[in-house]
């Protein structure tokens, strides 16, 4: 009975999306997350060549990497997790580059407080956010809402909630500007959905430690397109 309940535990976690829908997820939140909220504010006047730059490297290695899932997402279906994972690490230290930029280009505030402020805050969510999965996971939180039970939710609001607060006090601290205090709230809650994405780094491991029970769920998991197409033929013949 307790195996029965773990396997379920497990397999909760293992509700993964097809190669196809990774591909095309790629492209939306690389476009939109990434370039138009986390560039163009970057890349916006007044420029800064030291915050562009702290911004464009991890881009670039993690558009080199995106390469491989864009030409072949079926074949390398288990390793874009780990994509996925240190893609929303990535995501979520640009929009941490963008507040600071707007703190301290556009909003044009010295010392060391903000980033050190800031820099607590950035490492306490993407650190947060992983630890509330583990525990969801492992406490059967994710098979209880997937079998529609009620389930206690305010422990896993206090870490976004906390957050986006912690944002919002110090843009009524350094800033006396309404659109500076919208837009730095405004990608604190984006902030939330990229470090979400975090999580997959964890999945990944999962995944490489439960091939078992993933093969089970899904046969053709991490097989080339031709393979899958082939085995779905022969199958209907």
């Amino acid at each position: 009975m307790e195996e029965k309940r773990r396997n379920n535990i497990k397999l909760s976690y293992l509700n993964l999306e097809s190669p196809q829908e990774n591909r095309s997820g790629i492209i939306g939140y690389f476009l939109i997350l990434l370039y138009v909220v986390g560039m163009i504010p970057i890349l916006g006047v007044p420029f800064s060549f030291p915050f562009f730059l702290a911004a464009i490297i991890p881009i670039i290695i993690i558009q080199v990497w995106a390469i491989v899932y864009l030409i072949d997402p079926y074949k390398y279906e288990k390793s874009y997790y780990l994509f996925f994972g240190i893609y929303g690490v990535v995501n979520t230290y640009v929009f941490f580059l963008v507040i600071l930029k707007l703190i301290y280009v556009n909003m044009e505030w010295k010392g060391s407080a903000p980033f050190v402020i800031n820099l607590v805050l950035f490492i306490l969510l993407l650190g947060g956010i992983n630890w509330l999965n583990w525990k969801a996971l492992y406490s059967g939180t994710y098979y209880k809402l997937q079998q529609k039970r009620t389930i206690p939710v305010v422990w896993t609001a206090i870490g976004g909630s906390s957050y986006i607060i912690g944002q919002i006090i110090l843009s009524f601290i350094y800033s006396d500007s309404a659109v500076n205090i919208l837009m730095i709230v405004g990608i604190s809650i984006l902030s939330l959905c990229t470090a979400f994405f975090s999580i997959n780094i964890h999945r990944y491991f999962f995944i490489n430690k439960n091939m078992d029970l993933v093969k089970q769920r899904f046969p053709e998991f991490g097989l080339p397109k031709s393979e899958r197409y082939t085995k779905r033929k022969k199958k209907k013949k």
